[in-house]
Formats: C-alpha cells, sequence, structure tokens
C-alpha cells in the first residue's frame, strides 16, 4: 500500500513539474489557422453567406420539425371520455430525431438510418446568435437518435443517403376498367378530407389474401384517392360475404384516429361489460336466422377461441365452454327480434360491443342455436334440412348479368337453393373525424363536447331486400286468406 502511494506521489509531482503547454504557430496566425477550421467543419457547420460555401447543398435536408397529432392518444380520450372534456395532449411534441426522420422518409430502412446516427452523420441546425444579437447565424451540430425535436429544427442528412437507399419496390396497382371503376365510386356513401364510407358489396374481399383476386384494399388504392396523396386505409373489418358500411381513413392521422376508436371499443367493453360502454362508436347489424330465439332481445356474453379443424389446413372460432382463459377473447353482442315469420325465419338486430372475428355469426349459431341464412361454415347442420323457401306470388326469374369483379349480384335470397350470407351492416354511428382534426389544428387543446357525431345507414343488398319482400308478401297472403 505504501509502494502504491510512493509510486503516485512521484508521478504527480513529474506532472507539477512538467512547462505549461505551448500554443502553435496556427492559432497566433489567423490565416494558418483556416485548415483547423476547415477540419472541424465536418463536425459543427456554420451556415456561411455566400452560396458556394452553404453546406445545406451537401446535405439532403428534411422539413422543419412541427408537433402533430397524437392519434393514437385521442383516440383513447375520446373513447372514454365520450366527448365531454377537453382533450389535452393531443399533440405529439416529444418526437426524437430517429422517428422524424422515419415519419419524413418512410422509404428509408430503420436500420439504414440507425447506421447514420452511430456513425455521427446526422445533423441538425439550431440558431446561435454571436456579438449580442448583432449577428445571428446557424449550426449543424451532431443529433442523437433519441433526442427530442424542438418547433423548427431540421434534420440533415448526407447526400449518399438516396445511393444507399434501396430502390423503392415498385408495387404494381390493381388496373380497373372504366365500368370497374365507376362501379367502386358507386359504392361510396360519404366522403370527406379525413374518411370514406363504402357500402361494401356481398363476396367482395376487404383485404388481399390467398385466393383473393382484388379486395377493397387494392381498389381503393386504384380509384377511392380523388384528390389525396395517400391512399385510402382500412380501419376495421367485414368477412367477405357479409355487406354494408366499411369505413376506411383517408389520411394516417385520421385512419390511426379510428382504428384506436374501434379497438377501444372492444378493449372497453372486454373489461368494462355495460358499465362502461363506449358511446363513441355504436354499430347495428341486420341479419335473417333460421329459426327464432327464445327471447325477444338480450345480451350474449360469451369467449371465443380459434380451433384448427381439417389436419390444420383451415380453422373455425367457437364458444369456449371449458372455462380455459388460454387464448379466448371476451365477446359480447346484443341483439333483438325484428320480425319473425311463421315459415321458421327471423330478423335480428344486431349490436356488438366488441369486434371479434365470426363474433356475430358463432354467437347466432352456438348461443342463440339460430343461425344465418347463409353461413355454411357455422351453420352447415341447418342447412342440410332447410327446404327453399317457395313464394306464392310467380316471380320472374332473372337471368345471370355479368357483374364487375365477377361478384355474384344476382339470386342468392331465401328461395335459393344456395342462399348468399344474409348478414349486412346496417348502421354506424361515430364521431366527425374530419371536424375533430380541423379544430385540433387550430388548437391543440380544444373543448370536444360540441364535436358532432355521423351516422350512416346502407340499404339492405339486393338478396336481402328480396328475401325480406317474399317473406312479408308471404305473411300478407296467409293474413288475407
Amino acid at each position: 500500500m505504501a509502494a502504491n502511494w510512493r509510486v503516485a506521489t512521484a508521478t504527480l509531482r513529474r506532472h507539477l513539474r512538467s512547462p505549461p503547454p505551448t500554443i502553435s504557430a496556427a492559432f497566433r496566425d489567423p490565416n494558418r489557422a483556416l485548415p483547423v477550421a476547415n477540419h472541424r467543419r465536418n463536425y459543427s457547420t456554420p451556415l456561411a453567406d455566400d452560396d458556394d460555401d452553404d453546406p445545406r447543398g451537401k446535405w439532403l435536408t428534411l422539413p422543419p420539425f412541427s408537433p402533430t397529432i397524437d392519434a393514437a392518444a385521442l383516440g383513447k380520450e375520446l373513447s372514454f371520455d365520450g366527448g365531454d372534456s377537453i382533450v389535452k395532449g393531443s399533440t405529439d411534441g416529444s418526437t426524437t430525431a430517429l422517428r422524424w426522420i422515419l415519419r419524413c422518409r418512410p422509404d428509408l430502412p430503420r436500420n439504414l438510418v440507425q447506421k447514420l446516427f452511430r456513425l455521427r452523420q446526422v445533423r441538425r441546425e439550431v440558431p446561435m446568435s454571436c456579438d449580442g444579437d448583432e449577428l445571428k447565424r446557424s449550426q449543424l451540430k451532431r443529433v442523437a437518435a433519441k433526442e427530442s425535436m424542438n418547433v423548427g429544427d431540421r434534420i440533415y442528412l448526407p447526400l449518399s443517403v438516396g445511393n444507399d437507399a434501396p430502390p423503392p419496390a415498385k408495387k404494381e396497382r390493381f388496373r380497373c376498367s372504366e365500368e370497374e371503376r365507376k362501379f367502386v365510386c358507386s359504392l361510396v356513401l360519404y366522403k370527406d378530407p379525413a374518411i370514406i364510407v363504402l357500402n361494401k358489396p356481398h363476396g367482395m374481399a376487404v383485404q388481399g389474401g390467398t385466393g383473393v383476386k382484388t379486395s377493397i384494399d387494392e381498389l381503393a388504392a386504384t380509384c377511392l384517392t380523388f384528390d389525396k396523396s395517400e391512399s385510402p386505409r382500412l380501419v376495421h373489418r367485414l368477412d367477405r360475404d357479409c355487406s354494408g358500411l366499411l369505413v376506411l381513413g383517408r389520411t394516417h392521422t385520421a385512419a390511426t384516429l379510428l382504428h384506436t376508436i374501434f379497438r377501444e371499443k372492444t378493449s372497453g367493453a372486454s373489461a368494462y361489460g355495460v358499465k362502461k360502454n363506449i358511446k363513441t362508436l355504436k354499430r347495428k347489424y341486420m341479419a335473417l336466422v333460421i329459426g327464432c330465439p327464445r327471447r325477444q332481445r338480450g345480451q350474449i356474453s360469451a369467449p371465443l377461441r380459434k380451433v384448427v379443424v381439417d389436419d390444420g389446413k383451415s380453422d373455425r372460432i367457437t364458444v369456449n365452454d371449458n372455462g380455459e382463459l388460454v387464448s379466448t377473447q371476451h365477446a359480447i353482442t346484443e341483439y333483438r327480434v325484428i320480425e319473425s315469420s311463421p315459415h321458421g325465419y327471423s330478423w335480428l338486430e344486431l349490436r356488438p360491443l366488441t369486434g371479434r372475428k365470426h363474433q356475430l355469426r358463432v354467437h347466432c349459431a352456438e348461443v342463440l342455436g339460430t343461425p344465418i341464412l347463409g353461413d355454411y361454415k357455422y351453420g352447415w347442420q341447418a342447412h342440410k334440412t332447410r327446404e327453399p323457401f317457395v313464394s306464392s306470388e310467380n316471380t320472374p326469374t332473372k337471368q345471370p348479368s355479368s357483374s364487375p369483379f365477377s361478384l355474384d349480384m344476382d339470386g342468392g335470397d331465401v328461395s335459393s337453393k344456395q342462399p348468399h350470407l344474409h348478414l349486412h351492416s346496417k348502421q354506424i354511428d361515430l364521431p366527425n373525424i374530419c371536424q375533430l382534426l380541423e379544430k385540433l389544428h387550430v388548437s391543440s387543446d380544444s373543448d370536444i363536447s360540441d364535436i358532432d357525431s355521423l351516422k350512416f345507414d346502407a340499404p339492405l343488398p339486393t338478396h336481402m331486400q328480396l328475401s325480406f319482400n317474399l317473406l312479408k308478401s308471404r305473411v300478407e297472403t296467409s293474413e288475407n286468406c
């Protein structure tokens, strides 16, 4: 211990006896200090007044940072508050430099941007003042990936980024004929700068997948962009054979906000049930079922789970009766019998409080014991013994017509041997997203208690309207006899 102390003391004495550092000639002569300044420009680059020396021409400049609306947080506040309070924290003012670059340049891979930060090749322009604000200049400084952005900050990337970035994948858009384009545009029930509402036909898939030739997602990008540079985005789903209202967001912010509202509707109802019903979003479906429920109205609360069948080739959703909580999803549906037919059919109004896959079809088939007409996946036994409805009137048979995208628009009613699925998204109530976003652009902390509610109602598809007329006419004929 004493030896170590003596060594440390001797080292300290040698440093104290060493001569002071001398100033190099480069710093005494301003003309010779120029190379040093040029060397330092790699780390902190002043913005000169001359265009030839302006370093901004050597960098890829991103737009100045401005706070954006935090659509996910806004959707949660809107869902649980129900629009009865002032929305706080609706703007995202704590965006990091990494997130801002990825937002401005979504074509750049995330690993490439992170590599630029590791190599210290990302700069941020910050204002600086000299000599008592007489000379104001700007400076480029290194910025870390997790540093927060201030309003007005600009990010500069090396020009080589354009060469290092992989070429954008050329995604071939779906080509539509003029007739098909007109058909897709005819599905639009409502359009504003934030959302588009469609009346989806039976048999058209919402999203692409195996065996899907055309989908709403692809057609919206081709035919429903209108005056926007962005393609409309899906915010919820409908089964391929289900018809009715489908909402799309026209911008990234609107789509995120709507998606959050739909998601919070499900999670809120699952966690709190009817005690804390989310009033921001209301949906009503209309269905024709085989049979009649025992009660005229009620609420179904049954967890659902996925089971694999056919040696893993397919799957189906079923009610979880064994009480296991593994891989189950809570599902709640309110129902009401609209009208019952003496011929073994009933019209139901269904209000899903959660949005689970095949929720309405499984609840009708397995809980109520009344499968939806045309649902061969969950009501195949009832369809095996079902006899086609025979009308007393001589209804003229329609000749098959050529429909866009090979959709089966003819037949499929209750008198058909193989009827279409009689499930229709009839009504949707949701907040006026366009009005909400315009209000928040004016003030980040806004009172949204006066935000209007949009209500949409989609007419029944041809096969369901025909079934409704046939059943009603048969009842009227029986009463007159």
